[in-house]
């Protein structure tokens, strides 16, 4: 009992120093497109790897993935109010999985497994880029929405409107290193998507 003490009080010592040294003050925010780059991005760096082009439909299914868990979860919450958090349904490992291995399995059979792992690393990315800094700051009550609906969504969020968002946009150094990454990314998956072969 004493240890489980000792480990809690160091964990909650190590949260409070990383937030007074402010070790996540260059976060990357997680929006549409920066969930949409970072599952490019990884799928592109498997595809070196591999040594191998990446088709359309690949960067498609992987954009898709990117995309899925919010436009479930985020009009059903705060638009519909049938989810309790817009973090919550599609955002449950109980449902990534499954689907993820749904998508793999169709596109296996339809003989394209390609464009199945392309969709389960977009889908993959987006909980890991809505994840990190609750894991780095070990915020584990926030993260509850990862096993939705055995443990309860972490009610994290309200609606913001686009009008909302940019009235209250303030441009710091870290902001302005994400839009200029942002933008980079985009013109590199435009540019590739316009040379990408189609299925065959």
């Amino acid at each position: 009992m004493e240890y489980l003490v000792e480990v809690y009080n160091f964990t909650a010592k190590a949260r409070a120093l990383a937030s007074s040294t402010h070790l996540l003050s260059g976060t990357v925010p997680m929006f549409p497109w920066t969930h949409a780059a970072f599952g490019y991005l990884l799928l592109l760096l498997v595809a070196v790897l591999l040594r191998r082009r990446l088709s359309r439909a690949e960067l498609i299914a992987v954009i898709v993935g990117t995309q899925l868990p919010d436009l479930v979860d985020k009009p059903l919450a705060w638009w519909f109010n049938v989810l309790p958090s817009g973090r919550s349904l599609a955002h449950s490992l109980l449902v990534a999985v499954p689907l993820s291995l749904l998508v793999l399995a169709v596109a296996w059979y339809l003989t394209h497994p390609e464009v199945g792992f392309a969709f389960a690393v977009g889908y993959a990315t987006h909980l890991v880029g809505d994840s990190y800094v609750a894991l780095y700051y070990w915020r584990p009550e926030e993260l509850t929405y990862l096993l939705w609906p055995v443990l309860p969504a972490y009610p994290y969020d309200d609606f913001v409107g686009l009008t909302d968002f940019f009235s209250q946009l303030t441009v710091t150094p870290n902001f302005v290193v994400v839009l200029v990454v942002a933008v980079g990314v985009g013109l590199g998956f435009a540019v590739q998507f316009v040379h990408a072969e189609p299925l065959r």
